[in-house]
Parts: C-alpha cells; structure tokens; sequence
C-alpha cells in the first residue's frame, strides 16, 4: 500500500492490529461454539473472552515469536496464551490455520466491499447530480474521435451513471460470494471439529459457511471478488479518459477544477493539466493487473498448498485500497467539474452544420431520392465544407438536385439542433427513474 494513494479507512481494514483482532474473534467464537456442545469447558471459553475482548495484541511480540517459529498463526496462538493463561490450550481445538487465515481475509473483503459499495454511491449521486444539471446542455457526440451527432452533456453523464450503477450491482453480489467462513479442520472434513462450530462462527462474523472446503476456501471466489474489482477500475478509466479528453486545448468543454494557488508545470506557468483523471487511469490500470494473479490462485495442488498466500497478502489490501482511492478521486472530479457550455457550442457549429448531414439524408429519401443518390448529394456538399469552403446549409440550398427534393424550409427544419434531443427524457427516465 502506497501512502500517496491511500484512505484510512480503507487501510485500516489491513493493518496488523486489524487483522490480530480479527484472528481473535474467530479464535474466540470457535471456542465458545466448542463450549456449547460440551468440548472445552465454559468456564475457559469465558476466560478467553474476559483477558482477550479489550486486549492491545503486540505486534513486535508476535513477529518475533513468527521469526523461531516461521509460522504465524503459531505465533499469534503463542501471544494468545501469553495473554489469556492457562484456558488458551483450548483455544484452536481441530482447527488448522487455514480456518483462520481464510475467514479473516473473507471478512476483510467483506468490509472492503461495504467501503468500495460506498463510494460507487458518493460516485453515483455525482454523477446523477451534474447530469440532472447538464441534462439538454448541448455537445458534440464523437464516434472515432471525429463529430458524429449532437448530444447533450447530461447524456454523457447519463451513461456513466448507468454503468456505474451496474457496477454497484456487481459489487454487492462480489461480496455475497466472498462471505463466506471454512472451520473445517485439516483437508476439510470436519474429523476434528464439529460443523456447528462453523455455522456458529459464520453467524458471529456476518458470513455463510462455505459448503465444501478443501482446507482452504475455494479460490474461484476470490477470482471473481478481483475481477470486479477490475471491471469497476475499467468503468473509471472509461470516465476518467472522457474528462481528459474534454480538457484538450482543442477541445476544453470541460475541465477538473483548478484550485487558487495550485501549478501546472514547474516549466510552464500557464499549464492546467488534468493530473486527477490521469492518476485515476493510472490506478486503474493496477486494479486491473490484480485480477490475473486471483484467477491464478484458483489452481492449487490437491487440499490446500500455500501458492496462493503470497499473493493475496498483496492484492487483498493494494487492489481495494487502491480502487478506493480512485472511487473517491473521481467523485472529486465530477462533483467540482468546470463544464463549459459555450464552448460546447463552439464546437457544435465548428463544422458549419455537417453535424446534421443524417438529417438532411434521412429527409431526402422520405421525399422519394434513392439513398444512394441521397448519399452522395449529401457528400457532395458536405466535403467542400469540411474542407472549410462554405456553409453546408447554404451549399444545400445552392444545390438543384437536392431543392428539386426539397424546399428551403424543409432543408432548413433539418438544421434543428433540438430535434437529437426529442427522447432525452425518455433515457433520463429509464436511467433515473421517473422519481
């Protein structure tokens, strides 16, 4: 985890400290399950309880005891006992150290899934907002990067709201399939536990039991928590290229907010760069890059091995803290967008109305033209055009072909620009309901 991009909350999900108390409490109800259908004592489930609920796990006591013992579930068991006293040989009875490991990190990506579900919302309600605002403010639309058909800047908003609401939905059933809790003993066959210990701790911990585990939980759950992952940071970059794109000096129909005070260039005063939409694409791009080694994981030998151990103490905190991060760095940036109208409209007339050409074709088959006769009229006015000679409605109107089809006020209705608009409220409607 990098500082520069992270949140605390976030971050605390995978501290050290985070992490011990979450081992405790799986240690813990595990033995108070124990307890309850007679295994270990209660009065020793209650002492485990009373001297480990409010207690500061060491964690430099802990690493060192991990530096004999080159095993930590070990060495947290070690300071355990220190801890609690005599009462902790109770403590892990038929569990091996996969039960933990493997329902602490559930746990984790279940919290980390409840902040990332978080900020898609925050996400969410900005871009529902700068939509509704921008809602018949007219754009270009680009297909190929070149001007295609007017659009309006609420629809681009619009559009992204929509995946992003998508990505919402992912992200919940992402943590419906990572909650879940493996109490199952060596290789998975309960032989040294009972499975109520299971149900018991997967209640206590806000999970489901896993229905068959192999020792470890299986890995396919986690390829697939990691590739949402990936898939939401796509959605971001998606976004975060659109805005960039949008600042270009040729272009500059919006831009991120340019604070008092705050430098472009340590060479060039008057630069106004888009550095927040570039570190988003960049973030993303490492989001993306943990879902491989997730999918990989998935294939272990036989029970269990530990190839996957590695990886996971990684991805689990780098991949949510990072998307975290860029969640709420682009809510930043569509919450405070300079948007620029007048610009927009600079840019719709920049190519003298050839944004209508569909327009003018469209009614000129409606008049009885061949569309390919229809087609090529409209090219032949519309190239001298993009080559900045004229004026396409005034070459239209100069044209026999097409005014022995069409009357002047006919030509001149398909240079409405709110005709593209007609069904805004339609898309509005299916997008953010009719509330």
């Amino acid at each position: 985890m990098i500082p520069r991009y992270s949140r605390p909350a976030m971050t605390a999900i995978w501290s050290p400290e985070s992490r011990f108390r979450i081992w405790f409490e799986i240690e813990a109800h595990a033995t108070t399950a124990l307890s309850e259908i007679g295994v270990v004592p209660k009065e020793a489930a209650d002492k485990v309880w009373e001297k480990g609920r409010d207690a500061v796990f060491d964690v430099a006591r802990i690493d060192a005891i991990e530096a004999v013992t080159k095993h930590d579930v070990i060495a947290f068991l070690t300071h355990l006992s220190e801890i609690v006293g005599p009462e902790a040989r109770f403590v892990h009875q038929g569990m091996t150290s996969s039960d933990v490991l493997d329902t602490c990190l559930n746990v984790q990506l279940v919290r980390a899934a409840d902040i990332l579900i978080a900020d898609v919302d925050a996400l969410l309600a900005a871009l529902k907002r700068r939509a509704l605002e921008h809602k018949l403010t007219p754009t270009i639309g680009r297909s190929h990067g070149i001007h295609a058909e007017p659009v309006t800047f609420g629809l681009k908003l619009a559009q992204a709201y929509a995946e992003f609401a998508r990505n919402r939905t992912r992200l919940v059933l992402a943590r419906e399939e990572i909650a879940t809790c493996a109490i199952s003993g060596a290789v998975g066959t309960f032989a040294n536990i009972d499975p109520r210990v299971e149900a018991y701790v997967a209640e206590k911990m806000g999970l489901t039991v896993e229905p068959v585990s192999t020792q470890v939980i299986p890995r396919d759950r986690h390829a697939m928590f990691f590739a949402t992952l990936g898939v939401v940071a796509s959605s971001l970059e998606r976004l975060a290229i659109e805005v960039r794109h949008l600042q270009r000096t040729e272009v500059l129909e919006a831009e991120e907010f340019f604070s008092e005070g705050q430098k472009g260039s340590s060479a060039m005063p008057h630069k106004r760069n888009p550095v927040l939409t570039e570190n988003v694409t960049g973030l993303t791009r490492m989001v993306r890059a943990y879902a491989l080694p997730a999918m990989e994981n998935v294939a272990l030998w036989h029970e269990r091995d530990i190839s996957h151990s590695s990886v996971e103490r990684m991805i689990g905190p780098d991949s949510t803290v990072t998307l975290d991060f860029a969640l709420a760095r682009m809510t930043g940036v569509i919450d405070k967008l300079l948007i620029y109208p007048a610009q927009m409209q600079k840019n719709l007339d920049r190519l003298g109305g050839l944004v209508h050409s569909q327009r003018v074709l469209l009614a000129l088959t409606q008049a009885g033209v061949s569309r390919e006769d229809a087609y090529r009229l409209v090219q032949r006015n519309a190239m001298p055009v993009w080559r900045g000679e004229g004026d396409f409605l005034a070459l239209l109107k100069g044209d026999a072909e097409v005014t022995a089809a069409l009357s002047p006020e006919q030509i001149e209705e398909c240079f409405d620009l709110g005709y593209h608009f007609k069904h805004v409220d339609t898309i509005f409607s299916r997008v953010f309901g009719d509330g």
